[in-house]
């Protein structure tokens, strides 16, 4: 009985780990993606390898820290309650993949986990505030960290990089020789190849940062209680994250690097730049990082500022002139079509409504929400009046 119990903790570990790849391959190759820097097979790719590494070396820490620090007491950690905790992970998760929006891994593992505490009466308070304040917080800063960037600084920023993406293949590969050669694309510049490899790069950092802090949201139960070797948990953990990255992570790379906001190249910039800061900040005070919602904000944030920068008109008599809000001018009954934020002219004004998606932001916000809260509270009710647990 106990051997079929592992067994079944393990698969459901590479459930929560397939869905851990399907959620955040977004948030850290979205911005690369809506771009059209990378196609998903690469971003998957990319997501794949990085995970691993981040996995591989910091993440044995958060693995500890997760199993240990929550809880008063890791004798809660049964194979019974563990691997019920990994289905609440996982099936909590795959709903907002399934609807094409990546959830917190972290907040519904913590969430989860926590449920378990709380039902057996051994959750850590103080432990469980500290991370809580900075899940609220940090999105905060990203949301309007971005958006005073693109109310105030996106146009002008955009002109210095001038990151204009032209047609044709970034770069080519020549065949003629033993060894292939990789050389620039005919119509390619080496800023918009700098500027590039500058969304790819961060975007390989986020993926390494979601290792270091996802991989225990997959493992730590198991890893915590004695029932899996640590090595071996990472390497199936990273495993089950690749195959979730190339499957059901194309939904999420659509949402946030296409649906949410429109994102030319210095966008991703930004919205990389920001959200990686964070993460790493985070990670560094010990704070299993919300990942995703603080990808996702900065996307918000940057469509937000974007769309609601103001411009002086004229009125039609030309004698009088107002601040208006993109978005207002945008919207004007009668109005022109208007081109995008960073790519008008210094003169024109974008369309309010390709820069920021309401219906997406509220179906992103909402979901965002209620996936860890679908982990929490049926962890803690099944942990509490379901007897066979015993808490």
């Amino acid at each position: 009985m106990t051997e079929i119990l592992l067994w079944l903790g393990i698969l459901v570990a590479l459930f929560v780990g397939y869905n851990i790849g399907g959620s955040t391959t977004g948030p850290a190759f979205g911005p690369a993606v809506g771009s059209k820097a990378i196609s998903k097979v690469v971003a998957a790719g990319l997501m794949s390898v990085f995970f691993f590494v981040g996995a591989f070396t910091v993440g044995r820490r958060v693995v500890s820290t997760l199993g240990t620090e929550l809880v008063s007491s890791t004798a809660i950690f049964t194979l019974e309650a563990n691997v019920t905790v990994l289905f609440f992970i996982g099936g909590a998760l795959f709903i907002g993949n399934f609807f094409g929006v990546p959830a917190s891994t972290s907040m519904t593992a913590v969430g989860a986990i926590a449920g378990l505490g709380l039902a057996a009466g051994q959750l850590e308070w103080a432990v469980m505030g500290e991370i809580a304040v900075w899940w609220i917080v940090a999105p905060i800063i990203a949301f309007w960290v971005s958006g005073v960037i693109g109310r105030y600084f996106y146009a002008r920023l955009n002109r210095r990089i001038e990151l204009v993406q032209s047609d044709g293949p970034l770069i080519k590969i020549e065949r003629q020789s033993v060894l292939p050669r990789v050389t620039r694309g005919p119509n390619t510049s080496t800023k918009e190849l700098a500027g590039t490899g500058v969304v790819v790069f961060i975007g390989c950092i986020m993926a390494f940062s979601s290792g270091t802090s996802n991989i225990a949201n997959a493992i730590a139960p198991l890893v915590g209680s004695g029932d899996l070797e640590m090595n071996t948990g990472i390497i199936i953990g990273s495993i089950a994250v690749g195959v979730g990255a190339f499957t059901i992570g194309r939904r999420t790379l659509d949402t946030l690097g296409n649906d949410l906001t429109e994102l030319p190249l210095t966008a991703a910039i930004v919205v990389a730049s920001v959200s990686a800061t964070l993460v790493i900040i985070l990670s560094l005070i010990g704070i299993p990082a919300s990942f995703v919602i603080i990808a996702t904000m900065s996307i918000i944030g940057l469509g937000w500022g974007r769309a609601t920068r103001t411009t002086t008109v004229t009125g039609m008599a030309g004698d009088e002139e107002t601040r208006v809000s993109v978005g207002a001018l945008a919207t004007d009954e009668g109005g022109e079509q208007l081109p995008e934020i960073g790519e008008e002219e210094p003169d024109e004004i974008p369309s309010a409504s390709e820069l920021f998606n309401p219906s997406t932001t509220a179906r992103v916000v909402i979901m965002q929400n209620v996936v860890p809260l679908v982990a929490t509270v049926g962890a803690y009710l099944t942990f509490r009046f379901v007897p066979v647990y015993g808490f």
